[in-house]
């Protein structure tokens, strides 16, 4: 039998399984079926056409609908799900002949925020069929009929042949009985005519609006609905060919023949003789494994860091914090350097803003610059190789006045002789400004496009005042990523290996970049054009907070000491955290396999003082700037009012507490998402009256 019958689970209206498809031959039920693609990619043919459904992507088999299945790639996992009709049929009639439908040809389709909706409401069901917590049922059921008025509002087919009908519901209901009543009653000769007056139209109207509704004309989508309906007859029946044409109401077995090789390119019996197989062989053809369900939550986990009932028990981890313990030094060298971009930047009055409170709040040692030599720092050469410094000394005074040195970018832009000039003179002019001593703390990175011989000129013209480091600076493409809260988790873990990230103090307008608004233009700066602090930026101050000795570190934490006090940085955490992903691979993937949420369980031993806690807390829903212009709608520009709203908005969360000297004392953290939480303890003092 062709057709099967679907054992949901005891009391409620759904079944869900986790599958590897390699192939499944074709079939139908009375159950709308949905498969959501957790990995690899399948083929589904549905009736007459073929989808390609990859990774991260949805497809919706409706009730009673021909369809078979093949895997494109053999390591597949595919959540199955059945739905019985009957459940949605009480809040919306004749459900059997209402179509959905997803978008599964175009790419980059599924991206839009109604498929991620649609992805939660299946991990939803996935999470309550898994877990059975408490009235697991009625959460099912309640997430079933969320789901059904989400799929008749945004998947609708009539809503996929003809936007505009997302917009008349009264043109919206006259289609929708149109098509439920020609799929009731396509065995019947139902024509136009009739159908115009029931709904007091032109049967010449009709006709168009059917056509732009549809994709067919009026007797092309009756006959596709009769052909379609044919193979269940053909496969299922021993009914002749001439029988079937008349049951579904052909006036002739030739047109039954035209139309149905029109779609299936061959004879209604080329195609029985071709597929119509016993039972015995038909479940020969089905070649599926059954998998541990347990093990989807893996995947959509990322779908339900909003869902209260998701249980983490399994997931804590937990921390235990000995103060006493041996220790380590702990080396801050996330804060060597900071990008600056060009010099001419600090002449701004905006430009010195931002880097004198990111100096105030993180502490960096060195600002990366670039083009100090340039003629936008008004360096000209005249007869007797004088060089007006006055514009380079107003950038060093101001980074000397918040205890930032320079850190010198020499490229190729400057002839080496011209270049030689330069430094001698700079040499000899800072010197006289501010000394040996203070010279010969200055940084120097030769451009790896100079030649060894003109390396050494510059060796020669600084004369060892200024000291020379073989310094790697990458040089970063512009990402929207870098506007996210995926820098905070990114930012956090490769500053704790040591790994050089070489991220600037704010970001810069360039030339031949492309922008789409004034606020976000994927700069990897900490600090947008308009002041705002992006995720970035808290990142790094959550580590300036950190003390200089190590008590532990792991996957998403580390634990530090500064005399008495204790800091805890917790971070979202995933294998590939310290790897760059690029936005459109973000939103492809929606983020990276766990890290929806963390919890942690912190248990501190031999807490010997009492101490005030304080805790700060930044991810995608508190303090986000990019988070928080999302929601605002992505305007493309904003007034001045609403941007001082988001500086003011975007800032952590700030929580206080307090701990008594115990033995165990325990602190329980979640993070969500893409975040950090920073704790920090801080001894209280006694006071000697």
């Amino acid at each position: 039998m062709r057709r099967e019958y679907v054992s949901y689970m005891t009391d409620l209206p759904i079944a869900i399984s986790m599958i590897n498809i390699i192939q499944y031959p074709i079939h139908w039920h009375d159950s709308i079926e949905i498969l959501f693609v957790l990995k690899g990619s399948i083929s589904v043919t549905i009736e007459t056409e073929k989808y390609e459904v990859e990774e991260g992507e949805i497809e919706i088999i409706n009730c009673d609908e021909a369809h078979s299945i093949k895997a494109i790639q053999e390591e597949n996992r595919v959540l199955l799900f059945h739905i019985d009709p009957n459940f949605f049929e009480k809040y919306f009639n004749d459900i059997r002949n209402i179509f959905f439908y997803t978008n599964s040809s175009e790419e980059g389709a599924q991206e839009e925020e109604k498929y991620y909706v649609l992805r939660r409401y299946l991990s939803i069901l996935v999470c309550e069929a898994i877990q059975k917590a408490d009235k697991y049922e009625d959460n099912i059921e309640e997430n079933l009929l969320e789901l059904l008025y989400h799929l008749i509002n945004n998947f609708h087919q009539l809503m996929y042949e003809r936007e505009t009908l997302k917009d008349n519901d009264e043109q919206f209901k006259r289609y929708d009985r149109i098509v439920r009543y020609i799929y009731s009653n396509y065995k019947d000769k139902i024509s136009l005519q009739e159908i115009a007056k029931k709904e007091f139209l032109s049967s010449d109207y009709l006709s168009h609006e059917i056509k732009n509704t549809v994709g067919y004309s009026f007797k092309d989508f009756l006959n596709l609905t009769r052909v379609e309906e044919s193979i269940k007859l053909l496969l299922d029946t021993d009914m002749t060919v001439s029988e079937i044409s008349e049951e579904l109401g052909f006036s002739h077995i030739r047109y039954f023949n035209k139309h149905f090789k029109k779609h299936y390119n061959c004879t209604p019996l080329q195609y029985r003789k071709k597929y119509k197989v016993d039972d015995e062989k038909l479940e020969a053809l089905k070649i599926t494994k059954v998998l541990d369900i347990k093990e989807s939550l893996e995947y959509v986990s990322i779908y339900l860091e909003d869902y209260d009932r998701y249980n983490y028990e399994n997931k804590i981890v937990k921390i235990g914090i000995n103060p006493l313990a041996e220790k380590e030094e702990f080396q801050h060298n996330f804060r060597d350097t900071i990008s600056i971009g060009e010099a001419n930047e600090l002449l701004k009055e905006s430009g010195r803003n931002f880097v004198a409170e990111l100096q105030k709040d993180i502490e960096f040692s060195y600002a990366i610059i670039y083009d100090v030599f340039s003629d936008h720092m008004g360096i000209g050469i005249c007869n007797e190789n004088f060089f007006n410094w006055n514009a380079v000394k107003e950038v060093m005074d101001f980074l000397l006045s918040i205890k930032l040195r320079p850190f010198i970018v020499i490229d190729d832009k400057i002839g080496i002789d011209k270049l030689k000039c330069i430094l001698e003179s700079f040499v000899g002019y800072f010197r006289e400004e501010y000394g040996d001593y203070e010279l010969a703390k200055w940084k120097v990175k030769i451009s790896q496009k100079l030649s060894k011989a003109n390396s050494k000129v510059v060796e020669e013209a600084l004369d060892g005042y200024l000291d020379i480091e073989e310094y790697y600076v990458p040089k970063l493409n512009r990402d929207l990523i870098y506007d996210t809260c995926y820098m905070i988790p990114y930012i956090i873990e490769n500053s704790i290996e040591g790994n050089n990230l070489n991220f600037k103090a704010f970001d810069c307008m360039v030339s031949g970049a492309h922008i789409t608004n004034e606020l976000f233009l994927g700069d990897y700066g900490l600090v947008n054009q308009q002041g705002m602090k992006k995720p970035s930026y808290y990142a790094y101050y959550f580590l300036s907070k950190l003390g200089d000795t190590l008590i532990d570190k792991g996957d998403g934490y580390i634990v530090t000491k500064q005399g008495d006090d204790i800091q805890i940085l917790l971070c979202s955490y995933g294998d590939e955290i310290t790897k760059l992903i690029m936005f459109e691979n973000m939103l492809k993937k929606r983020g990276i396999k766990n890290t929806a949420e963390r919890k942690f369980s912190l248990n501190i031993v031999n807490l010997s003082y009492d101490y005030n806690i304080i805790k700060y807390e930044i991810n995608e829903r508190q303090g986000s700037t990019y988070n928080y212009w999302i929601n605002m709608g992505k305007p493309k520009r904003l007034k001045e009012e609403e941007v001082e709203l988001l500086k003011n908005a975007s800032f952590p969360k700030i929580s206080f507490g307090f701990a008594k000297r115990s033995t165990v004392y325990n602190i329980v953290s979640r993070i969500h998402g893409y975040g950090a939480t920073l704790i920090i303890l801080k001894k209280v003092q006694k006071h000697l009256y």
